[in-house]
């Protein structure tokens, strides 16, 4: 009996790294965005990140196509290079084929504006006790425009100290397509989630150029750490240290903090002066319904003295 439970407990952690391998896979789509002229061609790739090539090569792959408040829309399913095809008409549009060791590639055909869209590669993880599950990949846009891409004019991190606390702010200024992914990793290339809060894009000028802030708040004993703002647009991926030289340290005292072309608010600050304005104007609601009750009370007393002076 002995002799039988070392045998198993071998098998048993090779079934729970394997498990472990297989719950590991990561669908990474590589371009946030892409931006092509009408008529053109676009391709998409996929990256099975952490799968071998043998289980990849004979894995159904799924592609779908996703709309604002609409659901996925299915296009596609390729496996071992056969293709099917949710509709007959999206044979000569769409297209896929598979890369070693563990690329999938989308091909969009004969673009046009109807073609706009976010798409989306996946596939069914089965997890052999528990249902199937799908796994998708980050996405990828499709703009259909000719006006091209271009990367952001300006990048920084800058820094503020306030009690026992760090905040960095990272700002990426005027690009185009308004697609972008931000993110912050620490020196060990791992990605920080915690206390990590990533602004909208917003119209920087007239001329469809964007811009985008990422806050990033550790404890003050983590000063001497490093850490990274990484952003990747279409047209360019960079990744910023926060102890670079080129990095400045917001002014304590102020309430916005202007570098070269480029404005940051204190959060802070801007939660005040919306709470005040919101203050005043209920003040001044407040200030009309008293007015308005007192016009109506004047009204009637002027109708009543005027019965008055009648009788």
């Amino acid at each position: 009996m002995r002799a039988l439970r070392m045998l198993l407990l071998p098998l048993l952690a090779l079934a729970a790294a394997w498990s472990h391998g297989q719950a590991q896979v990561f669908l990474r789509q590589r371009q946030a965005s892409i931006t092509r002229e009408p008529t053109k061609t676009a391709q998409i790739e996929c990256v099975f990140e952490g799968m071998s090539g043998a289980d990849f090569q004979t894995l159904y792959v799924h592609w779908y196509r996703h709309l604002p408040s609409r659901p996925p829309e299915w296009i596609l399913r390729i496996h071992t290079g056969q293709i099917h095809y949710e509709n007959d008409s999206y044979k000569n549009k769409y297209s896929s084929s598979k890369k070693s060791p563990n690329i999938c590639t989308f091909t969009i055909n004969d673009i046009n504006p109807n073609d706009e869209g976010t798409y989306y590669c996946a596939y069914w993880q089965n997890h052999r006790t528990s249902k199937h599950i799908k796994i998708f990949g980050s996405g990828t846009k499709l703009i259909v425009s000719s006006k091209g891409n271009s990367p952001p004019a300006n990048s920084e991190i800058l820094k503020k100290e306030h009690e026992n606390q760090i905040t960095y702010v990272c700002l990426v200024e005027k690009f185009y397509p308004e697609v972008i992914r931000v993110t912050w990793t620490n020196e060990k290339n791992e990605e920080v989630t915690d206390n990590v809060v990533k602004g909208d894009t917003w119209k920087a000028t007239k001329n469809e150029e964007y811009s985008i802030g990422s806050w990033l708040t550790v404890p003050l004993e983590n000063k001497d750490k490093k850490y990274y703002c990484k952003y990747e647009h279409e047209s360019q991926e960079l990744s910023l240290p926060t102890q670079d030289f080129s990095s400045k340290t917001a002014p304590q005292e102020e309430d916005c903090n202007t570098s070269g072309n480029s404005t940051v608010f204190n959060r802070d600050h801007i939660i005040h002066r919306t709470a005040y304005l919101v203050y005043i104007v209920l003040l001044l609601k407040s200030s009309m319904y008293y007015l308005i009750v007192l016009f109506f009370i004047y009204r009637m007393w002027a109708v009543t003295k005027h019965q008055g002076k009648k009788a």
